[in-house]
């Protein structure tokens, strides 16, 4: 996630154990059952078609639980998150042979800071783009698609949509809620038009795509897809 001392405190909170928890991949305060775990892991690998000549990158990648499942499909991967607690516990279980790599970055600084022979050829974000303000949500677009020319496919899963926000609030509460914040506990909600706007604004074609039904969240989330446009011939 971006820069937030309050995200990095609540990870220090928790057991060491409790990996789902460090994360707030949870429902009413309960980690999410192995099988919508499994969901997650299978809905990027395939949208991604990770392989074993892809090097992967995981921004945002909090404790590497989820980066793990991915990396072992790729030949390498690179989790980065902004959290020093989360990377340390990332590294402890999972960095192993020292392949992969996990490394203390907030996740516009680190694309900034990136040559362009990094040889990415995939990228996730996964549940955490709505906590940038919608500015430097669009400068990471950016930043991904003019820093790391090698990327075929970006991930960015799990976006609330704006659209659908009443069926989350169950109400018309949503009316009285601010949907543009990043510091909120969902951080910013996108309708999918806006979202596919802001990332063909950034030089990237755009499908915006559902979790199956028995998702937790399918019914107020959406995924985007996101392959580089072709650039004007000069």
């Amino acid at each position: 996630m971006p820069e937030n001392n309050s995200y990095d405190a609540h990870a220090r909170a928790c057991s060491d154990d409790d990996l789902w928890g460090q994360v707030k991949r949870t429902v009413n305060g309960k980690p999410l059952p192995d099988a919508q775990i499994a969901m997650i892991i299978n809905r990027v690998s395939t949208q991604l078609a990770l392989d074993k000549s892809d090097t992967l990158l995981d921004l945002c990648c909090g404790n590497g639980a989820l980066s793990t499942q991915w990396f072992r499909q790729c030949t390498q991967g690179v989790g980065v998150d902004a959290s020093p607690h989360l990377i340390e516990i990332a590294n402890t279980r999972f960095a192993g042979d020292g392949r992969d790599r996990y490394i203390v970055s907030e996740a516009l600084s680190y694309l900034l800071s990136t040559p362009e022979n990094a040889g990415f050829t995939k990228a996730v974000c996964y549940g955490s783009l709505q906590y940038f303000s919608r500015e430097r949500a669009g400068a990471l677009l950016s930043a991904l698609r003019e820093n790391l020319p090698t990327l075929q496919r970006v991930m960015i899963g799990n976006i609330p949509d704006r659209d659908r926000a009443a069926l989350f609030f169950n109400s018309d509460r949503a009316d009285n809620v601010d949907l543009d914040s990043p510091l909120s506990p969902i951080g910013v909600w996108y309708s999918a038009r806006a979202f596919s706007e802001m990332a063909e604004a950034s030089g990237w074609q755009c499908e915006i795509s559902m979790m199956p039904a028995e998702f937790h969240a399918s019914h107020y989330r959406f995924d985007a897809l996101l392959s580089p446009m072709e650039r004007a011939s000069q």
